[in-house]
């Protein structure tokens, strides 16, 4: 069930209506939420439901065992054992058959003919709910939040269906304390979440969808096209990856705040970063910022020495690729982007280079580096990848987009570049309550009918839902 899909927009309509007309107290709405959420991920697998389920009710009961541990060592055994099963499960349904394929050629000395190859169906949304279990745990055992109460309350914490599936990953802290209050219908919230929620329709249906029909065939066959077609292939793949993923991200906000629920910002104009460091301040920051507080500090941080600041650095990007995704693409594109952060920390930048003059600069050359990045990302493999690259710095003849073709990415892109200037110098809010309220209500309807009208027929998932 895709969020710009009349099934999920039926499934919002009648959970908006239930939750503010007809379910009064808080515990009802709680209750209507989780079935809610039940009903959208059994539209996709009903049997997985219960894996969620049984991953929530583990945890509930770990961390209410963490919480009543009566030593410090009881303590750390059942943060392991709360941590060890959701990571176990991640590791089998996504990455057997990546682990068997490594180990083949050990596997084909040992007498094996062929390599086994397991028919695993990924659940949706494992690797950014398993992330929440995670933090949950976590946070119960340094003692940030006390131990949930109620089973519903937590299970609906990691099955609340508008970031269920791609995220933003939301930490417990934020969210549980929003259900434990009584929350009242505010039609400046209303509006504000079907605002955002278009908008994040606009940007998936009409900009990305519209640039992976450019960007899929070439990326299948980088060695028929030349150099200039490549690099517009690999930068209309940054703008598609940008509006579908923070597209997604603006639905399930939008969604969330129709119920009275804030979700975390995840991106805030990632593309206009100076330099690697502030890309990950700016881009799926809710992921990021994970990895900071989860696995960056815990391994030591910047505590220990620049020297370990560095590996840390690198192997909190490493595994942050491998979350991605179970190739080595996503690993080499995580220690891609580790080796930047290193680099930029690691030379001492002359003090002219940051001044404010310079930084569209910065800018361009950030964005050409995190390009370089995608192509990893996207690639189907290695050799793919280094195709791709092959092609985007050797000059090279071959196929060119057609006119029209290369008229319609001018506008999309332009009209995106537009969109972050806008946002990033303009105050947005203060021109949204400029505006009579006719005039924003129109132009929500006329953005609604136009993703409808020039989304492609071949727009399909989101890319994120793989992960």
């Amino acid at each position: 069930m895709l969020f710009h899909e009349a099934r999920y927009l039926w499934l919002l309509l009648v959970t908006f209506v239930a939750y503010w007309c007809v379910a009064r107290t808080r515990r009802a709405r709680n209750t209507l939420l989780l079935a809610a959420s039940v009903v959208f991920y059994a539209n996709w697998n009903p049997w997985l439901v219960l894996l969620v389920a049984s991953t929530a009710i583990y945890d509930y009961r770990l961390a209410r065992a963490i919480e009543a541990a009566p030593t410090a060592r009881a303590r750390r055994t059942r943060l392991v054992a709360a941590i060890a099963v959701p990571l176990g499960l991640l590791a089998y349904f996504k990455y057997t058959n990546f682990l068997v394929a490594q180990a083949w050629p050990l596997l084909r000395v040992l007498g094996m003919r062929e390599p086994p190859v397991f028919a695993i169906v990924l659940p949706l949304g494992i690797s950014f709910y398993t992330f929440e279990t995670i933090a949950y745990v976590i946070d119960v055992y340094r003692r940030r939040i006390p131990a949930e109460r109620r089973v519903g309350d937590y299970a609906l914490y990691l099955l609340f269906f508008p970031h269920l599936i791609a995220g933003p990953i939301v930490r417990p802290g934020q969210f549980l304390p929003q259900i434990r209050r009584d929350r009242a219908l505010d039609w400046s919230r209303v509006e504000a979440g079907v605002r955002v929620f278009v908008f994040g329709m606009l940007k998936k249906a009409v900009v990305a969808d519209q640039l992976a029909l450019v960007v899929d065939p070439i990326f299948a066959h980088p060695d028929a096209y030349a150099t200039g077609t490549v690099w517009i292939a690999v930068v209309c793949y940054a703008v598609q990856i940008y509006c579908d993923f923070s597209g997604y991200s603006d639905m399930a906000i939008g969604s969330a705040r129709l119920l009275g629920i804030t979700l975390p910002t995840n991106f805030d104009m990632p593309y206009f970063a100076a330099n690697p460091a502030e890309f990950w301040r700016r881009w799926h920051i809710t992921l990021s910022t994970w990895l900071r507080d989860y696995l960056y500090i815990p391994l030591g941080g910047n505590r220990h020495g620049t020297l370990a600041t560095y590996r840390n650095l690198f192997v909190t990007m490493l595994l942050g690729g491998l979350w991605h995704g179970a190739a080595w693409t996503f690993v080499v594109w995580g220690g891609y982007h580790g080796a930047l952060l290193v680099v930029h920390r690691a030379i001492p930048w002359p003090a002219w280079t940051g001044r404010r003059a310079l930084r569209p600069v910065r800018v361009v050359l950030t964005f050409g580096l995190v390009c370089v990045g995608w192509v990893f990302f996207r690639a189907p493999s290695l050799g793919g990848a280094g195709t791709m690259l092959a092609q985007m710095f050797v000059p090279t003849p071959g196929l060119t987009l057609a006119p029209a073709v290369t008229a319609l990415v001018a506008v999309i892109l332009g009209t995106v570049l537009v969109a972050h200037l806008v946002g990033t110098f303009a105050d947005v809010p203060w021109l949204v309550r400029a505006l009579p309220a006719p005039v924003v209500g129109t132009a929500v309807a006329c953005g609604f009918l136009l993703a409808g009208l020039l989304a492609p027929d071949t727009g399909g998932a989101f890319i994120y839902y793989q992960f």
